[in-house]
């Protein structure tokens, strides 16, 4: 089970896991969102009741009682780094471990950390046995040293603290918080583009979500307080609308470019003050909304240079989130960064699968899909090409335990 808690709608998806590995979605669960905005809960009593609203209507749908879910987490609270972890190979007679690539990891995340921050995410980049570089698996290998280059991602106390409360006081135990914009991309992007380089975009409604994939995994994140309630508070200012039908307007008429709209095109509207309706230029509306679209989108371009990672990206960007439908935005976005743009959707889907074959259901299936990409034994992410076979593990312990 994975649960989207987003600003604007909160989205339960609900997946059986087949023999041969694939998820079939079962479920699914859907409801306007209230008492979150911006990635963060600002009323627990109304985030409890939407939260399990939609619960309820994911279980009735799918006809499971849903107990634990993989939970989806985001906002300007969240940091990150990227950090080293060195630690000697304990038994190098038989090889690398498990538990040494814990170790590695646990040292990766033995940082100071600021005030009211804890660890959310600590995610191998690669590994280096005894000056050997660019290991992606150390399992099994021979060598008396262990590094691993590790991206930290760190989350405020308080927020983890609200979120958690709100989902539990729901009826449904966390199994994991989960960056929002790893969960998107673990549904959106292929093996091929996290490898060559690709930055995954995630514009929800209260909040924009950056991973950028390199080498087949995550080297840098970064969650802006900023996405479609921006543009949509514009467009209540500019036509002077209430913040519903601004909404109503902005997905019924928007486009992010006003030259593609032709002059001739209207609609028609109620603005404050007015006792009868206005018929308003589509093209003045295009106006406010690229300006603000713009906006974000160079907002994302100076924390992908601030990243200094802009030119390793020969598979461009893949937008996701409600927002990534906007008309026009993939050309605008193009205009802007000069790179390959794609609208990334949910990929191999059955089951529901009409239900959610769309750029703001990439986190949802990210979260449905994480259980298999999620090590429990160590506690760390192993997503993508970095991933270890649990039966490899188990392997590797019982030939620890055997006698020679």
């Amino acid at each position: 089970m994975g649960i989207d808690i987003g600003s604007r709608k909160i989205l339960v998806l609900v997946g059986e896991v087949s023999e041969a590995g694939e998820i079939r979605i079962v479920g699914v669960g859907q409801t306007p969102s209230r008492g979150i905005r911006k990635g963060v809960v600002v009323n627990v009593t109304e985030a409890t009741a939407a939260i399990a609203e939609a619960v309820e209507r994911a279980e009735q749908s799918s006809g499971y009682q849903i107990e634990r879910a993989f939970i989806g987490i985001s906002g300007s609270h969240i940091t990150s780094r990227n950090s080293q972890g060195v630690v000697g190979v304990s038994r190098r007679d038989r090889g690398i471990t498990p538990d040494d690539i814990d170790r590695a990891l646990e040292a990766a995340g033995a940082i100071v950390l600021p005030q009211n921050q804890e660890l959310l995410h600590i995610i191998p980049r690669s590994y280096t046995v005894d000056g050997q570089e660019g290991v992606r698996d150390p399992l099994d290998m021979h060598g008396f040293r262990l590094e691993v280059e590790a991206h930290v991602v760190m989350s405020s106390s308080t927020a983890i603290q609200n979120l958690t409360k709100c989902v539990e006081t729901a009826g449904v135990q966390v199994s994991e918080l989960v960056l929002t914009s790893l969960a998107a991309g673990n549904a959106v992007l292929s093996e091929t583009e996290k490898e060559m380089g690709v930055v995954l975009v995630d514009i929800g409604e209260g909040t924009t979500d950056i991973a950028i994939f390199i080498e087949g995994t995550v080297w840098h994140t970064r969650s802006l307080a900023m996405g479609g309630e921006y543009i949509t508070n514009d467009i209540a200012i500019g036509l002077r609308l209430p913040a519903d039908l601004a909404e109503q307007v902005k997905l019924r008429h928007g486009h992010a470019l006003a030259n593609q709209v032709a002059e001739d095109e209207r609609f028609t509207i109620a603005p404050y003050g007015e006792s009868t309706p206005v018929v308003v230029p589509r093209w003045k509306l295009a106006e406010i909304v690229q300006a603000r679209a713009e906006e974000i989108l160079e907002s994302i371009q100076q924390e992908i240079k601030r990243s200094g990672y802009d030119g390793l990206l020969p598979a461009g960007l893949v937008l996701c989130g409600g927002t990534a439908q906007l008309p026009g935005l993939q050309e605008l976005a193009q205009d802007v960064f000069s790179l390959p743009v794609q609208i990334g959707t949910p990929r191999n889907l059955s089951g529901l699968a009409e239900q959610v074959s769309n750029p703001a259901a990439a986190v949802a299936v990210g979260l449905m899909q994480w259980t298999p990409m999620w090590d429990d034994i160590g506690g760390s992410w192993k997503g993508g090409s970095n991933r270890v076979s649990l039966w490899k593990r188990l392997e590797s312990w019982l030939r620890a335990l055997l006698p020679v």
